[in-house]
């Protein structure tokens, strides 16, 4: 078989075969690259057994073979974290920073705090964050069902080499997702901490999903979209109030956050990584921000 020079074959680690890393994977694995799955005892068995099913309404639906560890023991092109923060620390383990040598650390996470910590543990010139829009989720292990018409991937890292963001970026698109290498790490962060913030914090507040949030608490939501925005401005990020609710507009009125789900199945909250890292911002900024205060207070409150 004649080698594609313009695509070399990757070899990318995944973190999390969950919703989102299994959805990467797969379709990583089904586009010819070597894909190896990080995850518990039990996942990894199934994963070895039976490798990752994808059903999926752009992607199709389809089962392809990948490789699954405990722990990564070899180095890779990239490593994807498509964990959450609330299990970060722990997962983390699994990637040891001399296994993974001179690879790319690709974290998918919420919030715009995780970067710096990620940077004082492996090499802070090949942590590259990234931003993904999608709706995608494990329905059990190995099985990933992408609801989403969509799935899109910015890649960022200030300190990060071009050429590594760029081979990483076109073995991405070629598998599937529309995928984009953008400048500036703190803007691309922002732009997705200014919608998530405030679609997570009030669909989880109120128990609602978002065509009740946009519409009984609209005056809440709008306070909270622009006093993020100001954050937001204050951080290198964008500033469109008035976009962000045309887009909390645009989406289908039963859409709910993941950190609602979390609520709804009594799994911890990305909270601190979310409306957290608003108020840190927020403060070291001298941004006053009184409804993202009481929204947390009333979040942090509920969870105790």
């Amino acid at each position: 078989m004649a080698h594609d020079f313009a695509h070399p074959r990757l070899t990318v680690a995944v973190l999390g075969p969950g919703g989102t890393g299994g959805l990467l994977a797969a379709l990583l694995a089904r586009a010819g690259h070597r894909v190896i799955c990080l995850a518990g005892d039990t996942t990894t068995d199934t994963l070895r057994t039976t490798g990752i099913q994808l059903r999926s309404g752009v992607f199709g639906d389809f089962t392809t073979p990948v490789e699954a560890d405990t722990e990564l023991r070899e180095p890779v092109d990239a490593c994807v974290i498509a964990v959450k923060h609330t299990s970060l620390l722990a997962a983390l383990d699994r990637v040891p920073p001399t296994a993974l040598g001179d690879g790319l650390l690709v974290p998918l996470l919420n919030g715009v705090e995780h970067p710096a910590a990620l940077r004082t543990r492996y090499r802070p010139d090949r942590v590259a964050p990234a931003v993904i829009r999608v709706e995608s989720t494990r329905v059990a292990p190995g099985v990933i069902e992408h609801g989403s018409p969509f799935a899109e991937v910015d890649l960022t890292g200030d300190a990060v080499p071009r050429e590594r963001l760029d081979a990483l970026a076109a073995a991405l698109e070629s598998a599937g997702p529309k995928t984009r290498v953008l400048d500036d790490e703190s803007a691309a962060l922002w732009a997705k901490m200014s919608f998530l913030a405030p679609f997570a914090l009030l669909t989880t507040l109120h128990g609602l999903p978002l065509g009740d949030v946009r519409t009984r608490h609209r005056k809440e939501l709008t306070a909270l979209v622009e006093e993020t925005a100001e954050v937001s401005a204050a951080c290198g990020g964008p500033s469109d109030p008035a976009q962000a609710l045309a887009r909390y507009d645009a989406f289908p009125p039963q859409t709910k956050s993941s950190m609602q789900r979390d609520a709804d199945a009594g799994r911890p909250l990305e909270l601190d990584a979310i409306g957290g890292a608003l108020l840190r911002a927020a403060d070291r900024h001298g941004v006053k921000v009184p409804v993202a205060t009481r929204v947390v207070r009333e979040l942090t409150d509920a969870a105790r």
